[in-house]
């Protein structure tokens, strides 16, 4: 196997299962489900962060890489979860948060201390007295999280600034400081991170934000009243560091698989990331599709989902990186994204017919899917209606600040519910109990419709659960999934996504052509058939009953008419296909 005919799973550690009764999730809970996990016929487990951490950001504000957070359980816990997966074929891949540390971190404490070594570890900079950034900041850059991008290094006077007079990056939260890889001690610490996590076992890895590391010395301004974040993204650099971080650690295990998340990139720039011979990583995230809803590029927005333009962005990240040699991850969730059920598709009247059409569309394409907790069983957006209801600062902060810009109340919090983190980090739904099947207590964050979607009730007699595991078999079972060539078919089409596979193996073996159809309207639409597929077999469809096995006896017309949210896939297999 290689990670082409390859599933993920993604679990948020804290959000799966509570084992101990404090309404949090942990290690043992996920022992405890493994077997659920294995069902699925996944071959990776991805985590989200499970080490000690003070909780800024969800865990990605790490204050100790090679420790479990006694809240999630031990070191031996893992062990023990590592080796229940592999006894399934499953492997853990654990996230590696290397842009920035908590500023908890030994390393941090340290440099405010005034150890010279660990201040070398971080972007730490004197005021500029030019005034051209503001109020003197080394740099004009704004945080992801909102606000400057720098923060008082050490203790600060009564006007806010630092008593030292010197400031230290933090691209993201002010409890996350950006640490320097350009000190090659830095970038020695980053590797025996992974070497660490290595002799545990460990032979994947996912690397956060980690196309920010190459950072262009000096740092210099971006242009005058812009957030333009490719004067610190996708840097040179970055290709040198990664491939330096593959040669002295995960690069050394033939089975190794790596994934990068790219913040704000190209697809020039995972072109490079991800081709085989330049020993960089195996496939990357991009998040430009998942931003097809947000109004003039502002997140808390609504709108409805530019179809067209997804369909775009699609088909010119899988032909770009299928053009380099390069590979995608697929997803439509993860745990900071709302459902895409409730985005993309219809979670009332359509549930079963969207979420089997979305899983159709990434698990028929290059690349290799990602299957984020909850959405094998077709798990939507919590049902909240107050913003009490929420957890995350971000999502606080984007209402309250809604609210003050003037917008009502309730509008604020309609765009917050459209839009928020938290959506997809309640509780995993195991059953129609009181706390979902995930605690006997209260838990840390509310579900709240469990009653009609849980994993029991698919188990028993569901739809959506079945076709996913469908769906993961037959990326394994047929090449021309795994390993085909990708071309679009009617582009245009304003409705209906459609692309083909075709895969000619040779020596032989008969060769495979896939056309893959789906409707992302909640009306009947047609779409045009290519002549030599429309008597082929019905490899998968969410509308069965409507189809027959083959069209060999009555083949299609020169169209299909396709239902609300239909997924439609027809294969000819026939040396002469191709």
């Amino acid at each position: 196997m290689t990670f082409h005919d390859a599933v993920v799973y993604q679990i948020y550690p804290k959000s799966f299962r509570d084992s101990d009764g404090d309404g949090v999730g942990d290690l043992r809970g996920i022992i405890d489900k493994v077997p659920y996990i294995a069902s699925l016929g996944v071959d990776y487990v991805w985590f989200n962060p499970f080490y000690p951490s003070p909780g800024h950001d969800n865990g990605y504000d790490i204050s100790d890489y090679c420790a479990v957070d006694p809240a999630m359980g031990t070191m031996e816990d893992f062990d023990e979860l590592a080796a229940t997966l592999g006894a399934h074929g499953i492997s853990p891949m654990l996230d590696m948060v290397l842009n920035h540390v908590s500023t908890e971190h030994e390393w941090f404490r340290r440099a405010l201390a005034g150890e010279q070594r660990y201040r070398d570890y971080f972007y730490i900079r004197p005021a500029r007295a030019d005034g051209a950034a503001p109020t003197h900041l080394p740099t004009n850059w704004v945080s992801k999280f909102g606000g400057p991008a720098w923060a008082p290094f050490g203790p600060v006077d009564d006007d806010g600034r630092p008593l030292s007079g010197e400031y230290y990056l933090h691209l993201f939260d002010p409890t996350q400081a950006d640490l320097d890889w350009h000190n090659p001690e830095v970038r020695a610490r980053a590797a025996e991170v992974v070497n660490f996590w290595r002799a545990h076992g460990v032979r994947a890895f996912r690397f956060d934000v980690i196309n920010l590391i190459g950072k262009t010395e000096p740092l210099a301004d971006a242009p005058a009243g812009t957030d333009d974040r490719r004067v610190y993204t996708d840097g040179p650099l970055v290709h040198d560091y990664l491939h330096e971080l593959n040669r002295a650690s995960f690069g050394q295990d033939p089975d190794s698989v790596t994934v990068g998340e790219m913040s704000s990139t190209s697809i020039e720039a995972c072109v490079g990331y991800t081709a085989p011979e330049r020993q960089e990583l195996a496939m990357v995230f991009n998040f430009h599709h998942l931003k097809v809803d947000y109004e003039n590029g502002e997140k808390w927005t609504l709108m409805a989902p530019d179809i067209p333009e997804l369909k775009r962005l699609l088909n010119d990240w899988t032909l770009g990186l299928q053009a380099g040699g390069g590979w995608n991850a697929l997803f439509w969730n993860n745990h900071d994204q709302p459902r895409a059920l409730n985005r993309f598709g219809d979670a009332g009247r359509h549930r079963y017919e969207s979420a089997t059409m979305l899983a159709t569309a990434i698990h028929l394409l290059r690349g290799t899917p990602y299957v984020y907790m909850g959405e094998e069983i077709g798990m939507t957006d919590p049902l909240y209606t107050s913003i009490e209801d929420y957890v995350d600062v971000e999502a606080r902060n984007a209402f309250h600040a809604l609210v003050d810009a003037g917008r009502p109340p309730e509008e604020a919090f309609a765009i917050v519910h459209s839009k928020a983190r938290d959506n997809a980090r309640t509780p995993m739904q195991w059953d129609d109990g009181e706390h979902a099947g995930f605690s006997d207590v209260e838990p840390w964050l509310r579900p709240t419709n469990q009653a009609e979607i849980n994993v029991a009730a698919e188990e028993a007699g569901g739809r959506i659960l079945p076709y996913y595991k469908r769906l993961i078999a037959l990326r394994k079972e047929l090449p021309v999934i795994s390993e085909g060539l990708y071309e679009p078919w009617e582009l245009d089409d304003p409705d209906v996504l459609g692309y083909l596979r075709t895969h000619a193996p040779g020596g032989g073996e008969p060769g495979a052509r896939l056309l893959v159809l789906c409707s992302f309207r909640d009306h009947d639409t047609e779409v045009r058939v290519p002549a030599d597929l429309a008597a082929g077999r019905v490899l998968i469809t969410n509308y069965p009953d409507r189809r027959p096995e083959s069209y060999a006896e009555r083949p299609l017309g020169p169209t299909v008419r396709l239902a609300p949210y239909e997924a439609l896939a027809l294969i000819v297999t026939s040396p002469d296909t191709l």
